[in-house]
């Protein structure tokens, strides 16, 4: 019996699939592995990387900026923030913001607001960047050894 999983912002669906073998999810508590049958439960996500593995094999990845699920023995939904498919994000988008967020961070300015904004940007980039680069890691063939 796989999972069926749902990730919505308040914008839009994210993601939607009805034959996951397992969800890994940034929890506030740390990382949690989500299996078909779990028992039932509501938590508060993190920001950061989430993988899904499908039945077929294909992981698939995605950024998550907090929120909440809720899982239930055959389905999760998550609730974000904010959250991206690995492949909708553009790398040299997402590096120029973590470049802007660092200077910003470094100027030190006596305006903590402007620090926390910086601080949460470089956040939000860096997690962005991550889950490219997991994509990217994946997409990749690995070389055969030669006997």
């Amino acid at each position: 019996m796989p999972l069926k999983l749902e990730i919505v912002t308040q914008e839009r669906r994210v993601y939607s699939a009805d034959d996951v073998e397992m969800v890994i999810a940034p929890g506030t508590e740390g990382e949690m592995g989500i299996l078909p049958r779990h028992a039932p439960l509501i938590t508060s996500l993190q920001e950061g990387v989430m993988r899904v593995k499908r039945q077929s094999g294909q992981e698939e990845i995605l950024a998550i900026h907090g929120g909440f699920m809720e899982v239930l023995p055959d389905q999760v939904t998550v609730l974000a923030d904010a959250a991206e498919r690995a492949e909708e994000i553009d790398i040299a988008r997402a590096e120029e913001a973590r470049q802007r967020a660092a200077e910003l961070m470094q100027q030190r300015r006596e305006d903590k607001v402007d620090y926390v904004r910086a601080e949460t940007a470089l956040r939000r980039s860096l997690i962005r960047l991550k889950a490219a680069e997991g994509r990217r890691r994946r997409a990749m063939p690995t070389p055969k050894s030669e006997e």
